[in-house]
Protein backbone atom coordinates (compact mmCIF):
# COMPACT_ATOMS: atom_id res chain seq x y z
CA UNK A 1 0.00 0.00 0.00
CA UNK A 2 2.83 2.37 0.90
CA UNK A 3 4.34 1.67 -2.53
CA UNK A 4 0.98 2.47 -4.16
CA UNK A 5 0.71 5.87 -2.44
CA UNK A 6 4.34 6.67 -3.25
CA UNK A 7 3.69 5.90 -6.90
CA UNK A 8 0.49 7.93 -6.90
CA UNK A 9 2.30 10.88 -5.33
CA UNK A 10 5.00 10.72 -8.01
CA UNK A 11 2.37 10.67 -10.74
CA UNK A 12 0.51 13.65 -9.30
CA UNK A 13 3.76 15.56 -8.89
CA UNK A 14 4.74 14.80 -12.48
CA UNK A 15 1.36 15.95 -13.78
CA UNK A 16 1.65 19.14 -11.72
CA UNK A 17 5.17 19.84 -12.99
CA UNK A 18 4.10 19.12 -16.58
CA UNK A 19 1.11 21.44 -16.24
CA UNK A 20 3.33 24.15 -14.78
CA UNK A 21 5.87 23.62 -17.56
CA UNK A 22 3.15 23.83 -20.22
CA UNK A 23 1.82 26.99 -18.63
CA UNK A 24 5.29 28.52 -18.61
CA UNK A 25 5.80 27.48 -22.24
CA UNK A 26 2.76 29.56 -23.14
CA UNK A 27 4.00 32.66 -21.35
CA UNK A 28 4.15 35.15 -24.22
CA UNK A 29 7.09 37.25 -25.39
CA UNK A 30 4.72 39.88 -26.77
CA UNK A 31 1.14 40.92 -26.03
CA UNK A 32 -0.97 43.14 -28.25
CA UNK A 33 -3.98 44.48 -26.35
CA UNK A 34 -6.75 47.07 -26.42
CA UNK A 35 -7.29 46.47 -30.12
CA UNK A 36 -9.90 45.27 -32.56
CA UNK A 37 -8.65 41.92 -33.77
CA UNK A 38 -10.06 40.36 -36.93
CA UNK A 39 -9.25 36.67 -36.50
CA UNK A 40 -10.68 35.60 -39.83
CA UNK A 41 -13.28 33.29 -38.33
CA UNK A 42 -16.13 35.82 -38.37
CA UNK A 43 -16.76 39.55 -38.16
CA UNK A 44 -16.80 39.57 -34.35
CA UNK A 45 -13.61 41.38 -33.36
CA UNK A 46 -11.70 40.45 -30.22
CA UNK A 47 -9.22 42.56 -28.24
CA UNK A 48 -5.83 40.97 -27.66
CA UNK A 49 -3.20 38.52 -28.90
CA UNK A 50 -0.42 36.68 -27.08
CA UNK A 51 2.66 35.71 -29.11
CA UNK A 52 5.57 33.48 -28.18
CA UNK A 53 8.51 33.18 -30.55
CA UNK A 54 6.89 32.96 -33.98
CA UNK A 55 3.47 31.62 -32.96
CA UNK A 56 0.22 32.96 -31.64
CA UNK A 57 -0.47 31.23 -28.32
CA UNK A 58 -3.80 32.76 -27.40
CA UNK A 59 -6.44 35.26 -28.51
CA UNK A 60 -9.02 36.84 -26.22
CA UNK A 61 -9.98 39.88 -24.20
CA UNK A 62 -7.30 42.30 -23.03
CA UNK A 63 -7.90 41.20 -19.44
CA UNK A 64 -7.48 37.50 -20.28
CA UNK A 65 -4.35 37.94 -22.35
CA UNK A 66 -2.53 40.40 -20.06
CA UNK A 67 -2.76 37.81 -17.26
CA UNK A 68 -0.39 35.61 -19.31
CA UNK A 69 2.45 38.11 -19.06
CA UNK A 70 5.75 37.10 -17.47
CA UNK A 71 8.88 39.02 -16.62
CA UNK A 72 10.28 40.34 -19.86
CA UNK A 73 7.00 40.21 -21.81
CA UNK A 74 6.73 43.19 -24.14
CA UNK A 75 3.45 45.00 -24.81
CA UNK A 76 1.76 46.93 -27.60
CA UNK A 77 -1.22 49.07 -26.68
CA UNK A 78 -3.17 49.12 -29.92
CA UNK A 79 -5.34 52.00 -28.74
CA UNK A 80 -8.34 50.62 -30.59
CA UNK A 81 -6.59 49.96 -33.89
CA UNK A 82 -7.52 47.02 -36.09
CA UNK A 83 -5.27 43.98 -36.44
CA UNK A 84 -5.73 41.32 -39.11
CA UNK A 85 -3.78 38.39 -40.59
CA UNK A 86 -1.01 39.41 -42.97
CA UNK A 87 -1.90 39.76 -46.66
CA UNK A 88 -1.05 36.79 -48.86
CA UNK A 89 -0.52 38.13 -52.38
CA UNK A 90 -1.19 34.86 -54.15
CA UNK A 91 -0.19 35.82 -57.70
CA UNK A 92 2.78 38.11 -58.09
CA UNK A 93 5.96 38.51 -60.14
CA UNK A 94 8.06 39.72 -57.28
CA UNK A 95 11.52 39.98 -58.81
CA UNK A 96 10.18 41.77 -61.87
CA UNK A 97 8.20 44.16 -59.70
CA UNK A 98 11.16 44.76 -57.41
CA UNK A 99 13.47 45.52 -60.32
CA UNK A 100 10.83 47.88 -61.68
CA UNK A 101 10.94 50.06 -58.58
CA UNK A 102 13.93 51.89 -60.10
CA UNK A 103 12.33 52.29 -63.54
CA UNK A 104 9.75 54.72 -64.93
CA UNK A 105 6.30 54.14 -63.46
CA UNK A 106 3.45 55.36 -65.66
CA UNK A 107 0.58 53.86 -63.64
CA UNK A 108 -0.73 57.27 -62.59
CA UNK A 109 -0.61 58.81 -66.06
CA UNK A 110 -4.09 59.51 -67.41
CA UNK A 111 -3.04 60.88 -70.83
CA UNK A 112 -0.36 60.10 -73.39
CA UNK A 113 1.19 63.51 -72.80
CA UNK A 114 1.51 62.86 -69.07
CA UNK A 115 3.30 59.61 -69.90
CA UNK A 116 5.66 61.36 -72.32
CA UNK A 117 6.43 64.07 -69.77
CA UNK A 118 7.27 61.41 -67.16
CA UNK A 119 9.55 59.58 -69.60
CA UNK A 120 11.34 62.79 -70.61
CA UNK A 121 11.79 63.81 -66.97
CA UNK A 122 13.19 60.39 -66.04
CA UNK A 123 15.62 60.46 -68.96
CA UNK A 124 16.83 63.92 -67.94
CA UNK A 125 17.44 62.78 -64.35
CA UNK A 126 19.21 59.60 -65.47
CA UNK A 127 21.58 60.69 -68.26
CA UNK A 128 23.98 57.75 -67.79
CA UNK A 129 21.38 55.05 -68.45
CA UNK A 130 21.92 53.34 -71.78
CA UNK A 131 18.31 52.18 -71.97
CA UNK A 132 15.23 54.07 -70.78
CA UNK A 133 13.00 51.40 -69.26
CA UNK A 134 9.67 51.48 -67.51
CA UNK A 135 6.20 50.07 -67.07
CA UNK A 136 2.64 50.96 -66.27
CA UNK A 137 1.03 52.63 -69.29
CA UNK A 138 -2.67 51.95 -69.72
CA UNK A 139 -4.25 51.19 -73.08
CA UNK A 140 -6.94 53.85 -72.60
CA UNK A 141 -4.47 56.77 -72.73
CA UNK A 142 -3.83 56.16 -76.44
CA UNK A 143 -6.31 57.16 -79.12
CA UNK A 144 -6.47 53.71 -80.72
CA UNK A 145 -5.77 51.73 -77.57
CA UNK A 146 -2.13 51.15 -78.51
CA UNK A 147 0.96 53.42 -78.41
CA UNK A 148 3.03 54.68 -81.34
CA UNK A 149 6.77 55.22 -81.62
CA UNK A 150 6.37 58.65 -83.24
CA UNK A 151 5.55 60.43 -79.98
CA UNK A 152 8.44 58.70 -78.18
CA UNK A 153 10.86 59.60 -80.96
CA UNK A 154 10.05 63.29 -80.49
CA UNK A 155 11.37 63.26 -76.92
CA UNK A 156 14.12 60.61 -77.11
CA UNK A 157 15.73 59.53 -80.35
CA UNK A 158 19.38 58.95 -79.42
CA UNK A 159 18.91 55.99 -77.04
CA UNK A 160 16.49 53.06 -76.90
CA UNK A 161 13.22 53.38 -74.96
CA UNK A 162 11.15 50.34 -73.99
CA UNK A 163 8.12 50.73 -71.71
CA UNK A 164 5.87 47.82 -70.75
CA UNK A 165 2.11 48.18 -70.33
CA UNK A 166 0.55 48.00 -66.87
CA UNK A 167 -0.49 44.38 -67.47
CA UNK A 168 2.92 43.32 -68.78
CA UNK A 169 1.51 41.94 -72.03
CA UNK A 170 2.41 44.76 -74.41
CA UNK A 171 5.25 47.24 -74.87
CA UNK A 172 5.98 50.67 -76.31
CA UNK A 173 9.29 51.07 -78.14
CA UNK A 174 10.90 54.01 -79.88
CA UNK A 175 12.63 53.79 -83.26
CA UNK A 176 16.06 53.39 -81.68
CA UNK A 177 14.94 50.32 -79.73
CA UNK A 178 13.35 48.81 -82.85
CA UNK A 179 16.54 49.52 -84.82
CA UNK A 180 18.75 47.84 -82.20
CA UNK A 181 16.46 44.80 -82.29
CA UNK A 182 16.52 44.69 -86.09
CA UNK A 183 12.76 45.18 -86.35
CA UNK A 184 11.58 46.74 -89.60
CA UNK A 185 8.87 46.37 -92.23
CA UNK A 186 10.23 42.99 -93.30
CA UNK A 187 10.40 41.50 -89.80
CA UNK A 188 7.91 38.70 -89.22
CA UNK A 189 6.97 37.05 -85.94
CA UNK A 190 5.06 33.79 -86.03
CA UNK A 191 4.94 33.07 -82.31
CA UNK A 192 2.48 34.14 -79.62
CA UNK A 193 2.12 37.89 -80.00
CA UNK A 194 2.54 40.52 -82.69
CA UNK A 195 4.73 43.30 -84.03
CA UNK A 196 1.98 45.79 -84.77
CA UNK A 197 2.40 47.55 -88.12
CA UNK A 198 0.66 50.45 -89.83
CA UNK A 199 -1.10 50.47 -93.20
CA UNK A 200 2.26 50.88 -94.95
CA UNK A 201 3.70 47.85 -93.18
CA UNK A 202 5.98 49.85 -90.88
CA UNK A 203 6.32 48.86 -87.20
CA UNK A 204 4.33 51.27 -85.05
CA UNK A 205 6.39 50.71 -81.91
CA UNK A 206 3.63 48.68 -80.25
CA UNK A 207 4.51 45.06 -79.56
CA UNK A 208 2.50 42.36 -77.79
CA UNK A 209 3.15 39.18 -75.81
CA UNK A 210 6.17 37.03 -76.72
CA UNK A 211 7.09 39.36 -79.60
CA UNK A 212 8.31 41.77 -76.91
CA UNK A 213 11.27 39.44 -76.42
CA UNK A 214 12.64 40.55 -79.80
CA UNK A 215 13.56 43.82 -78.10
CA UNK A 216 13.83 42.62 -74.52
CA UNK A 217 16.71 40.26 -75.31
CA UNK A 218 18.91 43.27 -76.14
CA UNK A 219 18.32 44.92 -72.77
CA UNK A 220 21.28 44.31 -70.43
CA UNK A 221 20.46 41.64 -67.83
CA UNK A 222 20.67 42.84 -64.21
CA UNK A 223 23.53 41.25 -62.29
CA UNK A 224 22.94 38.78 -59.49
CA UNK A 225 23.87 41.45 -56.96
CA UNK A 226 21.42 43.91 -58.53
CA UNK A 227 18.65 41.30 -58.33
CA UNK A 228 19.36 40.55 -54.67
CA UNK A 229 19.36 44.25 -53.82
CA UNK A 230 16.12 44.67 -55.76
CA UNK A 231 14.50 41.83 -53.79
CA UNK A 232 15.57 43.41 -50.51
CA UNK A 233 14.04 46.70 -51.63
CA UNK A 234 10.92 44.89 -52.81
CA UNK A 235 10.49 43.13 -49.45
CA UNK A 236 10.70 46.46 -47.63
CA UNK A 237 8.06 47.84 -49.98
CA UNK A 238 5.83 44.79 -49.46
CA UNK A 239 6.06 45.22 -45.70
CA UNK A 240 4.69 48.77 -45.98
CA UNK A 241 1.65 47.27 -47.72
CA UNK A 242 1.08 44.55 -45.13
CA UNK A 243 2.13 41.72 -47.46
CA UNK A 244 3.57 38.87 -45.39
CA UNK A 245 3.34 36.05 -47.95
CA UNK A 246 3.61 35.90 -51.72
CA UNK A 247 3.11 33.27 -54.39
CA UNK A 248 5.40 33.85 -57.33
CA UNK A 249 3.57 33.09 -60.55
CA UNK A 250 6.48 32.93 -62.99
CA UNK A 251 9.47 31.59 -61.16
CA UNK A 252 12.74 30.22 -62.47
CA UNK A 253 15.39 28.07 -60.81
CA UNK A 254 17.78 31.04 -60.87
CA UNK A 255 15.25 33.32 -59.16
CA UNK A 256 14.43 30.71 -56.53
CA UNK A 257 18.11 30.44 -55.67
CA UNK A 258 18.11 34.19 -54.89
CA UNK A 259 15.45 33.61 -52.24
CA UNK A 260 17.44 30.67 -50.87
CA UNK A 261 20.47 32.95 -50.53
CA UNK A 262 18.42 35.59 -48.70
CA UNK A 263 16.98 32.94 -46.40
CA UNK A 264 20.43 31.57 -45.61
CA UNK A 265 21.66 35.07 -44.76
CA UNK A 266 18.63 35.74 -42.54
CA UNK A 267 17.48 38.58 -44.81
CA UNK A 268 14.11 37.28 -45.98
CA UNK A 269 11.13 39.12 -44.52
CA UNK A 270 8.19 37.45 -46.24
CA UNK A 271 7.16 33.90 -47.10
CA UNK A 272 7.28 32.83 -50.73
CA UNK A 273 5.78 29.95 -52.65
CA UNK A 274 7.03 29.61 -56.22
CA UNK A 275 5.32 28.30 -59.34
CA UNK A 276 7.97 27.48 -61.95
CA UNK A 277 7.15 28.54 -65.51
CA UNK A 278 6.72 25.65 -67.95
CA UNK A 279 5.70 25.26 -71.57
CA UNK A 280 6.84 24.06 -74.99
CA UNK A 281 10.53 24.37 -74.16
CA UNK A 282 10.49 22.69 -70.76
CA UNK A 283 13.11 19.93 -70.80
CA UNK A 284 13.43 16.76 -68.77
CA UNK A 285 16.37 18.37 -66.97
CA UNK A 286 14.07 21.26 -66.01
CA UNK A 287 11.46 18.84 -64.73
CA UNK A 288 14.06 16.97 -62.67
CA UNK A 289 15.21 20.26 -61.12
CA UNK A 290 11.62 21.25 -60.32
CA UNK A 291 10.98 17.91 -58.62
CA UNK A 292 14.19 18.14 -56.60
CA UNK A 293 13.36 21.62 -55.32
CA UNK A 294 9.75 20.70 -54.60
CA UNK A 295 10.79 17.79 -52.43
CA UNK A 296 13.66 19.57 -50.68
CA UNK A 297 11.58 22.62 -49.70
CA UNK A 298 8.34 20.86 -48.77
CA UNK A 299 8.63 21.53 -45.04
CA UNK A 300 10.33 24.94 -45.15
CA UNK A 301 8.15 27.61 -43.50
CA UNK A 302 9.54 30.44 -45.66
CA UNK A 303 10.17 28.98 -49.10
CA UNK A 304 8.13 26.48 -51.08
CA UNK A 305 8.50 25.25 -54.64
CA UNK A 306 5.60 22.90 -55.29
CA UNK A 307 3.80 24.49 -58.22
CA UNK A 308 4.04 24.86 -62.01
CA UNK A 309 2.75 27.79 -64.09
CA UNK A 310 1.37 27.61 -67.64
CA UNK A 311 0.15 30.44 -69.87
CA UNK A 312 -2.74 29.61 -72.22
CA UNK A 313 -3.55 33.04 -73.61
CA UNK A 314 -2.83 36.76 -73.35
CA UNK A 315 -5.04 39.72 -72.42
CA UNK A 316 -8.31 41.11 -73.68
CA UNK A 317 -7.06 44.63 -74.49
CA UNK A 318 -4.68 43.35 -77.20
CA UNK A 319 -7.12 40.64 -78.35
CA UNK A 320 -4.78 37.83 -77.28
CA UNK A 321 -7.03 36.33 -74.60
CA UNK A 322 -8.88 33.40 -76.19
CA UNK A 323 -12.65 33.79 -76.34
CA UNK A 324 -15.46 31.38 -77.16
CA UNK A 325 -17.02 34.04 -79.41
CA UNK A 326 -15.28 36.79 -81.42
CA UNK A 327 -14.27 40.11 -79.91
CA UNK A 328 -16.78 42.91 -80.32
CA UNK A 329 -14.40 45.53 -81.71
CA UNK A 330 -12.57 43.67 -84.50
CA UNK A 331 -13.80 42.06 -87.73
CA UNK A 332 -14.81 38.43 -87.32
CA UNK A 333 -12.30 37.57 -90.05
CA UNK A 334 -9.37 39.18 -88.19
CA UNK A 335 -6.48 36.94 -87.17
CA UNK A 336 -7.14 37.66 -83.51
CA UNK A 337 -10.95 37.69 -83.73
CA UNK A 338 -11.15 35.05 -81.00
CA UNK A 339 -7.74 35.71 -79.49
CA UNK A 340 -4.49 33.84 -79.81
CA UNK A 341 -3.50 30.57 -78.16
CA UNK A 342 -0.21 30.81 -76.28
CA UNK A 343 0.27 27.06 -75.75
CA UNK A 344 -1.19 24.31 -77.91
CA UNK A 345 -4.02 22.71 -75.95
CA UNK A 346 -2.84 19.14 -76.66
CA UNK A 347 0.67 19.94 -75.44
CA UNK A 348 -0.81 21.73 -72.43
CA UNK A 349 -3.07 18.81 -71.48
CA UNK A 350 -0.15 16.40 -71.74
CA UNK A 351 2.06 18.57 -69.52
CA UNK A 352 -0.71 19.11 -66.97
CA UNK A 353 -1.20 15.36 -66.71
CA UNK A 354 2.53 14.82 -66.29
CA UNK A 355 3.03 17.43 -63.58
CA UNK A 356 -0.13 16.35 -61.82
CA UNK A 357 1.16 12.80 -61.47
CA UNK A 358 4.48 14.20 -60.17
CA UNK A 359 2.60 15.85 -57.31
CA UNK A 360 2.71 19.46 -58.46
CA UNK A 361 0.01 22.05 -57.99
CA UNK A 362 -0.68 23.81 -61.29
CA UNK A 363 -1.41 27.48 -62.04
CA UNK A 364 -2.85 28.27 -65.48
CA UNK A 365 -3.08 31.80 -66.85
CA UNK A 366 -6.47 31.87 -68.59
CA UNK A 367 -8.20 35.23 -69.11
CA UNK A 368 -10.64 34.46 -71.94
CA UNK A 369 -13.65 32.19 -71.40
CA UNK A 370 -12.36 29.69 -73.97
CA UNK A 371 -9.02 29.34 -72.18
CA UNK A 372 -10.79 28.97 -68.83
CA UNK A 373 -12.75 26.07 -70.26
CA UNK A 374 -9.61 24.51 -71.75
CA UNK A 375 -7.88 24.68 -68.34
CA UNK A 376 -10.83 23.02 -66.61
CA UNK A 377 -10.87 20.32 -69.29
CA UNK A 378 -7.17 19.61 -68.77
CA UNK A 379 -7.51 19.48 -64.98
CA UNK A 380 -10.47 17.13 -65.27
CA UNK A 381 -8.57 14.87 -67.65
CA UNK A 382 -5.54 14.75 -65.35
CA UNK A 383 -7.67 14.00 -62.31
CA UNK A 384 -9.51 11.17 -64.03
CA UNK A 385 -6.38 9.76 -65.65
CA UNK A 386 -4.14 9.91 -62.58
CA UNK A 387 -6.84 9.39 -59.95
CA UNK A 388 -5.29 12.26 -57.96
CA UNK A 389 -7.06 14.36 -55.37
CA UNK A 390 -6.51 17.58 -53.44
CA UNK A 391 -3.97 18.99 -55.88
CA UNK A 392 -5.65 22.38 -55.53
CA UNK A 393 -4.93 23.38 -59.11
CA UNK A 394 -5.67 27.00 -59.94
CA UNK A 395 -6.85 29.12 -62.83
CA UNK A 396 -5.36 32.60 -62.88
CA UNK A 397 -7.25 35.82 -63.72
CA UNK A 398 -10.56 34.45 -65.17
CA UNK A 399 -11.62 37.85 -66.47
CA UNK A 400 -14.29 36.30 -68.68
CA UNK A 401 -16.09 33.05 -67.92
CA UNK A 402 -19.04 31.08 -69.21
CA UNK A 403 -21.81 30.35 -66.69
CA UNK A 404 -21.70 26.65 -67.59
CA UNK A 405 -18.08 26.40 -66.43
CA UNK A 406 -18.25 28.04 -62.99
CA UNK A 407 -19.80 25.03 -61.17
CA UNK A 408 -16.99 22.85 -62.54
CA UNK A 409 -14.44 24.67 -60.36
CA UNK A 410 -15.92 23.32 -57.13
CA UNK A 411 -16.59 19.90 -58.61
CA UNK A 412 -12.93 19.55 -59.61
CA UNK A 413 -11.52 21.32 -56.54
CA UNK A 414 -10.03 24.06 -58.72
CA UNK A 415 -9.25 27.41 -57.13
CA UNK A 416 -10.26 30.72 -58.73
CA UNK A 417 -7.19 32.99 -58.48
CA UNK A 418 -8.14 36.58 -59.31
CA UNK A 419 -7.00 40.18 -58.96
CA UNK A 420 -9.62 42.73 -57.86
CA UNK A 421 -7.36 45.57 -58.97
CA UNK A 422 -7.67 44.39 -62.58
CA UNK A 423 -11.37 45.27 -62.43
CA UNK A 424 -10.80 48.91 -61.49
CA UNK A 425 -13.47 50.74 -63.53
CA UNK A 426 -10.95 53.45 -64.35
CA UNK A 427 -8.92 51.02 -66.45
CA UNK A 428 -11.58 49.04 -68.32
CA UNK A 429 -12.56 51.31 -71.24
CA UNK A 430 -10.56 49.46 -73.91
CA UNK A 431 -11.23 46.14 -72.15
CA UNK A 432 -15.02 46.65 -72.12
CA UNK A 433 -15.09 47.72 -75.77
CA UNK A 434 -13.36 44.50 -76.77
CA UNK A 435 -15.67 42.33 -74.66
CA UNK A 436 -18.89 44.05 -75.71
CA UNK A 437 -22.03 44.78 -73.70
CA UNK A 438 -23.47 41.29 -74.10
CA UNK A 439 -20.59 39.68 -72.20
CA UNK A 440 -20.09 42.35 -69.52
CA UNK A 441 -22.25 40.52 -66.91
CA UNK A 442 -19.69 37.67 -67.02
CA UNK A 443 -16.75 39.89 -66.10
CA UNK A 444 -14.68 39.21 -62.96
CA UNK A 445 -17.52 37.17 -61.46
CA UNK A 446 -16.33 37.01 -57.82
CA UNK A 447 -19.82 36.81 -56.33
CA UNK A 448 -20.95 34.07 -58.71
CA UNK A 449 -17.81 32.12 -57.88
CA UNK A 450 -18.50 32.31 -54.15
CA UNK A 451 -22.15 31.35 -54.64
CA UNK A 452 -20.94 28.22 -56.40
CA UNK A 453 -18.82 27.27 -53.36
CA UNK A 454 -15.55 27.83 -55.22
CA UNK A 455 -12.39 28.71 -53.27
CA UNK A 456 -11.55 32.33 -54.13
CA UNK A 457 -7.94 33.51 -53.95
CA UNK A 458 -6.99 37.19 -54.30
CA UNK A 459 -3.74 38.84 -55.40
CA UNK A 460 -2.31 41.83 -57.27
CA UNK A 461 -0.33 40.38 -60.23
CA UNK A 462 2.32 43.05 -59.47
CA UNK A 463 3.91 44.61 -61.46
CA UNK A 464 1.13 43.84 -63.97
CA UNK A 465 -1.34 46.11 -62.18
CA UNK A 466 -1.94 49.77 -61.42
CA UNK A 467 -0.92 49.18 -57.78
CA UNK A 468 -0.07 46.21 -55.55
CA UNK A 469 -1.70 47.93 -52.56
CA UNK A 470 -4.16 45.38 -51.07
CA UNK A 471 -6.36 48.20 -49.74
CA UNK A 472 -7.03 49.28 -53.32
CA UNK A 473 -7.83 45.69 -54.15
CA UNK A 474 -10.22 45.42 -51.20
CA UNK A 475 -11.85 48.67 -52.31
CA UNK A 476 -12.49 47.21 -55.76
CA UNK A 477 -13.76 43.90 -54.44
CA UNK A 478 -16.48 45.43 -52.26
CA UNK A 479 -17.30 48.58 -54.29
CA UNK A 480 -16.37 47.94 -57.94
CA UNK A 481 -15.99 51.71 -58.24
CA UNK A 482 -13.06 54.02 -58.83
CA UNK A 483 -11.69 55.79 -55.78
CA UNK A 484 -13.58 58.82 -57.12
CA UNK A 485 -16.82 56.85 -56.78
CA UNK A 486 -17.60 55.97 -60.39
CA UNK A 487 -19.80 54.45 -61.60
CA UNK A 488 -22.17 55.39 -58.79
CA UNK A 489 -23.68 51.92 -58.35
CA UNK A 490 -20.53 50.03 -59.27
CA UNK A 491 -19.31 48.36 -62.46
CA UNK A 492 -21.20 45.07 -62.92
CA UNK A 493 -22.43 45.66 -59.36
CA UNK A 494 -23.98 42.22 -58.93
CA UNK A 495 -20.45 40.84 -58.65
CA UNK A 496 -19.48 42.85 -55.56
CA UNK A 497 -18.62 40.76 -52.52
CA UNK A 498 -18.68 41.42 -48.78
CA UNK A 499 -15.68 42.80 -46.92
CA UNK A 500 -15.50 39.59 -44.90
CA UNK A 501 -15.25 37.44 -48.02
CA UNK A 502 -12.73 39.79 -49.61
CA UNK A 503 -10.50 39.68 -46.53
CA UNK A 504 -10.70 35.88 -46.51
CA UNK A 505 -9.67 35.76 -50.17
CA UNK A 506 -6.62 37.93 -49.39
CA UNK A 507 -5.59 35.82 -46.38
CA UNK A 508 -7.13 32.38 -45.99
CA UNK A 509 -7.48 31.92 -49.74
CA UNK A 510 -3.74 32.21 -50.28
CA UNK A 511 -2.99 30.03 -47.26
CA UNK A 512 -5.29 27.30 -48.60
CA UNK A 513 -3.66 27.59 -52.00
CA UNK A 514 -0.20 26.88 -50.58
CA UNK A 515 -1.52 24.05 -48.35
CA UNK A 516 -0.87 26.13 -45.23
CA UNK A 517 -4.40 26.85 -44.06
CA UNK A 518 -3.70 25.23 -40.68
CA UNK A 519 -0.86 27.65 -39.87
CA UNK A 520 -1.55 30.84 -41.90
CA UNK A 521 -4.39 33.12 -42.83
CA UNK A 522 -5.99 33.49 -39.39
CA UNK A 523 -5.17 34.93 -35.99
CA UNK A 524 -5.63 31.85 -33.88
CA UNK A 525 -3.70 29.83 -31.30
CA UNK A 526 -1.01 27.76 -33.00
CA UNK A 527 -0.91 29.91 -36.13
CA UNK A 528 2.20 31.73 -37.32
CA UNK A 529 2.51 35.28 -36.02
CA UNK A 530 2.12 36.98 -39.40
CA UNK A 531 -0.13 39.97 -38.85
CA UNK A 532 -0.64 43.65 -39.59
CA UNK A 533 -1.95 46.72 -37.75
CA UNK A 534 -4.16 49.12 -39.71
CA UNK A 535 -4.87 52.83 -39.37
CA UNK A 536 -8.63 52.26 -39.59
CA UNK A 537 -11.16 49.62 -38.58
CA UNK A 538 -12.33 48.35 -41.96
CA UNK A 539 -15.63 47.19 -40.48
CA UNK A 540 -16.53 50.60 -39.04
CA UNK A 541 -15.61 53.03 -41.81
CA UNK A 542 -17.64 53.71 -44.99
CA UNK A 543 -16.64 51.15 -47.59
CA UNK A 544 -15.63 53.92 -49.98
CA UNK A 545 -12.89 54.88 -47.48
CA UNK A 546 -11.22 51.46 -47.42
CA UNK A 547 -8.57 52.52 -49.94
CA UNK A 548 -7.43 55.28 -47.58
CA UNK A 549 -6.35 52.74 -44.97
CA UNK A 550 -2.63 52.60 -44.17
CA UNK A 551 -0.57 49.80 -42.70
CA UNK A 552 1.05 50.95 -39.45
CA UNK A 553 2.90 47.76 -38.55
CA UNK A 554 3.75 44.47 -40.23
CA UNK A 555 4.88 41.37 -38.35
CA UNK A 556 6.32 38.26 -39.99
CA UNK A 557 7.24 35.16 -38.00
CA UNK A 558 6.79 37.07 -34.75
CA UNK A 559 9.23 39.82 -35.81
CA UNK A 560 8.25 43.39 -36.61
CA UNK A 561 9.51 44.09 -40.15
CA UNK A 562 7.77 47.44 -40.61
CA UNK A 563 6.66 49.95 -38.01
CA UNK A 564 5.22 53.40 -38.46
CA UNK A 565 4.58 54.77 -35.01
CA UNK A 566 3.40 51.71 -33.07
CA UNK A 567 5.09 51.74 -29.64
CA UNK A 568 6.46 48.54 -28.09
CA UNK A 569 7.16 48.68 -24.35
Amino acid sequence: MRLFYSSLLCILLSVSLFAQSSKNNNNPDLILFNGKIFTGNNTNLTQAIAIKNNRIVRVGTSQQIKKLAKKGTRFINLEGKMVMPGINDAHIHFLSGSLGLTKINLNDCTTEQEALDSIADYAKKNPTKKWILGMGWQYKIFKNGMPNKSSLDKIISDKPVFIESYDGHSAWANSKALEMAGINSETKFNGFGEIIKDAQGQPTGAITEAACYLVDKFIPEPTRTEKIEALKTGMKYAATLGITSIQNASGTIEEFELYQYLLKKGLITLRSSTAFSAGNNTSQADINSFVKLKNSMASNPFLKAGAIKFVLDGVIESHTAVMLNPYSDVPKTAETANGKIALDYKVYKKLVTLFDTLGFQIYTHAIGDSSVRAALNAYEFAKNTNQTYNRRHRIEHIEQSNTMDIPRFAKLGVLASMEPIHADPGTIDVWAKAVGNERLPFSFVWNTILKNKVKLVFSSDWPACITPNPMRGLHNAVNRRTIDGLPENGWVPEQKISLFEALKAYTQGGAYSSFEEKIKGKIEAGYLADLIVLSQNLFEIPQMDIYKTKVLMTMVDGKIVYNKGIKVF
